[in-house]
């Protein structure tokens, strides 16, 4: 019940979780959680970062401009953490699917949303999300042997999703 994405370009799997989500909610489905919008601007280095937030009307931005020669983590935990207690609180509704755009470094380091993985899986509610390379080592950590790799493939993903929902 609890399945990753990797996609190999920049800001594929984001591309293909907002494509799933998209799908899903036209064919009715109540989804939980979160899918990131990344928005360039013409000639920066940086792009801002967004996570729409499914079963709510909330856009919380999750990057901070640290400028445009900065390298570090531009992550906002302050809208990391809304976006959390958003998506914590959709949990009520059963949705059918919890779609995450990431397990990243706030989740390897036991925050971000690291607990709502959990609750969803308590409460048999399936899980797909996002997990880069540099992070599958701490996300294994985690997740032990309960999470199946899907290709980066809107129908192999359906496909899951489907199987999954059968089971709820």
């Amino acid at each position: 019940m609890l399945a990753t994405i990797s996609g190999r370009e920049r800001g594929q799997t984001d591309r293909l979780l907002a494509e799933l989500a998209a799908k899903l909610e036209a064919e009715g489905w109540r989804l939980s959680g979160v899918v990131q919008v990344n928005s360039g601007k013409p000639g920066a280095k940086h792009c801002d970062m967004d996570l729409r937030v499914l079963g709510r009307p909330e856009v919380i931005r999750i990057s901070q401009n640290l400028g445009e020669e900065s390298s570090g983590c531009r992550l906002d935990p302050e809208g990391l953490a809304q976006a959390v207690g958003l998506v914590e609180g959709t949990l009520q509704a059963a949705p059918r699917l919890l779609i995450l755009n990431k397990f990243g470094k706030a989740e390897i380091e036991g925050r971000g949303f690291r607990t709502v993985i959990g609750e969803a899986l308590a409460q048999g509610i399936p899980v797909v999300m996002g997990v880069k390379g540099l992070n599958r080592a701490g996300f294994e950590d985690f997740a032990g042997d309960m999470a199946e790799d899907l290709p980066c493939e809107l129908g192999a993903v359906l496909d899951w999703c489907r199987q999954q929902a059968v089971t709820i």
